[in-house]
Parts: C-alpha cells; sequence; structure tokens
C-alpha cells in the first residue's frame, strides 16, 4: 500500500459517508414535494415486492402534491396501498388512472422532531468522517514502522488527511443546514 492508496482510500470512503447521509437526508419529509419522497417504497408487483419507480412513473404536479402514474392501470390500487402503508404518513388518493399524493403540511413540533432526526444524521456522518481519518493516520503509523515512509512523508499525508476530513465535515455541515433550511420553510 502506497501514501496516496492511503489517501484516495480516505477520499472516497468519506465521499461514499457523504453520499449516504445525503440519501438518508433525502428520505426525510419536509412539507415540498419531491419525487425522491417514494423511492424506498415497494410494491407487490404479482407476487414480488418491487420498487415502486419500476411499476410506476412519478412526478411532481405542484409544490404540495406527488403524482404517481402506473404503467398497468390495475397496479393503481396496489400501489395507493404500498403509499398508504408506508412511514411516510401520506394519504393518496386515484383520480382516473393516476395516484395523487397530497404532501400535508408540517406542524410545528414535527418540523423541531424532523430537525432532531436530521442532526443525529449529520452527526453520525461527522463520526464516520472521522473514523476514516483516523483508520488512515493508523495505516500512516503502520507504513512509518514499516519504514516504508519517512516521518515527514508521514506528517504531510496527516496533514492532508486532516484536510480532507475538515473539507468533508464542512459538506455535512452544509447538507445539514440546506436539510433544516427546507424543513423550517413553510
Amino acid at each position: 500500500m502506497t501514501l496516496s492508496d492511503v489517501k484516495k482510500s480516505a477520499d472516497q470512503k468519506m465521499h461514499k459517508t457523504i453520499e449516504a447521509l445525503r440519501a438518508d437526508l433525502g428520505k426525510v419529509r419536509t412539507g415540498r414535494a419531491h419525487a425522491g419522497l417514494l423511492d424506498h417504497i415497494q410494491v407487490d408487483y404479482y407476487g414480488t415486492p418491487t420498487p415502486l419507480n419500476q411499476v410506476a412513473n412519478v412526478s411532481v404536479l405542484d409544490p404540495r402534491a406527488l403524482g404517481v402514474q402506473p404503467w398497468e392501470k390495475k397496479m393503481a390500487q396496489v400501489i395507493e396501498k404500498a403509499i398508504r402503508d408506508s412511514d411516510l404518513g401520506l394519504n393518496p388518493a386515484t383520480v382516473g388512472d393516476v395516484v395523487r399524493v397530497p404532501m400535508p403540511p408540517l406542524t410545528e413540533e414535527r418540523r423541531k422532531e424532523l430537525i432532531k432526526v436530521v442532526r443525529h444524521e449529520a452527526e453520525n456522518a461527522r463520526v464516520a468522517v472521522r473514523n476514516v481519518r483516523r483508520d488512515a493516520n493508523h495505516q500512516l503509523k503502520e507504513m512509518l514502522k514499516a519504514k516504508s515512509i519517512s516521518e515527514d512523508e508521514e506528517r504531510r499525508a496527516q496533514e492532508e488527511i486532516q484536510k480532507l476530513t475538515d473539507r468533508y465535515v464542512a459538506e455535512v455541515d452544509k447538507a445539514l443546514a440546506a436539510k433544516e433550511q427546507d424543513l423550517m420553510a413553510v
């Protein structure tokens, strides 16, 4: 393992942490409608649990409603039931062959609860980024012990990994701030 391998590995792991955080934050429902909200819902498609976006087209009808257009008309009732039974607390209604999913406005109390959830997710992401830094620094110490790098190289590499850590923690904070602002927007 070389110095560049250690840095590249740390960078990739930190990047994956940020992507995972963004995916988790995307699942937190704000008052506004967005198509990604229903991505994790599974529908019963001829006895097989299938992601909703593989049996229907999900679109944003207006800021407060989603439209789900099934590719097969008889799937509308199944999709409506799957959305109603999900953990999102939504109440869809079938209009013709389109399932309309209105977004109820969030109460102030619910917004505060969601902000706590979002902050917890962000803190977990920060911890994950710091753990990657710790692992990378451990690898550098092992390389120094094995005399495959000099002390100067180890120190420089640690500084670069710290800069990476700072950059990714700042990205976590930026994602958190954007989501909090989204949650507080009425």
